[in-house]
């Protein structure tokens, strides 16, 4: 397949650039198996569409305070994006300069504080925090953040809301956004229901919103990002299978997590960097539904959920989407997918 057969149309009305009033305020776009069309849903729904014995499973990453902002010695202004933490006093970081900086330079921070740039690493610069660690710095001078398409400054409320509230990990640049819908209320009906909960962890990194620049998917290079899926994890998945329950995964990053950890057929523990890039044709191993949001045109990650319910169901669903004016990306409404067949 093409990069372009994953294009669609979205009026720039409809990326939302604000989370709704309450987490669990959003529209849901339901694609059952075995049904050809979606269902237009409320989020609340969807305990209604989940059966005891059912295992959802989370990513628990957290939304690191990684844009910085600052200045070099010469007074050019800079943009720093951390990408990764390596060890507390250095780390992975995008760099938007006038200039791109060269290895002995300084950057002051706005919020206080003093970086040192070291070298690069293919597209990314290697930096050093000077006299306070890394972590540190973030959390005095970092700001959230927020994705390119919400065209804004980062504000309190993003704080709070672009996290989910079970997030504890530490180390992704964006937000596993299906899980931003779930709140404290929710989780405990979910439980009450019957249903089970599981955490994998995976950090998001900004190649998550990287446009897919070449024609054939087979030529794309996946970007790398770190995943953990624990034998207590993997317990669950093989439990859930042996009931008859549904392995639930709560955003494309826990899909990810948990195929990452079943390229050899069953589920095995995972620690490491990940590429996978699920594109139609991909065999599922361990995912049988998926809660997740609307996705970039031409994305990998429209390629991923095309993968799981159908390219022409896929499409489909996101022109009805456009339609009935749902909102989009991160801070927008969400879909539960029904995987249908084998390829």
């Amino acid at each position: 397949m093409q990069t372009s057969d994953f294009h669609y149309e979205l009026p720039d009305e409809l990326i939302a650039q604000f989370p709704t009033r309450n987490r669990q305020d959003s529209r849901l776009l339901h694609l059952p198996a075995g049904v050809q069309e979606a269902v237009d849903r409320q989020f609340t729904d969807l305990p209604s569409l989940l059966n005891p014995g059912d295992l959802l499973v989370f990513n628990d990453t957290r939304v690191m305070r990684a844009r910085l902002y600052g200045r070099k010695e010469s007074g050019g202004r800079v943009e720093l994006l951390i990408e990764r933490v390596l060890e507390p006093e250095r780390g992975l970081a995008h760099i938007k300069a006038s200039k791109s900086p060269k290895p002995g330079n300084l950057i002051l921070l706005d919020g206080g504080g003093v970086l040192e740039v070291l070298g690069r690493e293919d597209d990314l610069f290697l930096v050093a925090a000077v006299e306070l660690d890394l972590p540190s710095l973030m959390a005095q001078s970092g700001h959230i953040p927020l994705p390119p398409y919400i065209e804004r400054d980062d504000e309190a409320l993003d704080v709070e809301r672009y996290q989910t509230v079970y997030s504890r990990r530490e180390g992704a640049v964006a937000a596993p956004t299906a899980g931003l819908h779930f709140d404290q209320a929710m989780l405990t009906r979910l439980d009450d229901l019957g249903v089970e909960q599981a955490h994998v962890t995976l950090h998001v990194g900004a190649g998550t919103f990287r446009p897919v620049r070449v024609d054939r998917l087979e030529e794309h290079v996946m970007h790398s990002e770190y995943v953990e899926v624990s034998e207590a994890v993997c317990e669950q998945v093989r439990a859930t299978r042996t009931r008859g329950g549904r392995v639930i995964a709560v955003g494309t990053t826990s899909v990810r997590s948990l195929e990452s950890a079943s390229q050899e057929g069953e589920i095995n523990p995972f620690y490491g960097d990940t590429r996978l890039f699920i594109t139609p044709g991909y065999k599922f191993r361990s995912v049988d539904a998926m809660v997740t949001n609307f996705h970039l045109p031409e994305s990998t990650l429209l390629m991923l959920v095309s993968a799981f319910s159908g390219y022409e169901r896929i499409m489909a669903a996101y022109r009805h989407a456009v339609e009935q004016r749902y909102r989009f990306f991160s801070y927008g409404d969400a879909m539960l997918l029904e995987r249908v067949g084998q390829a």
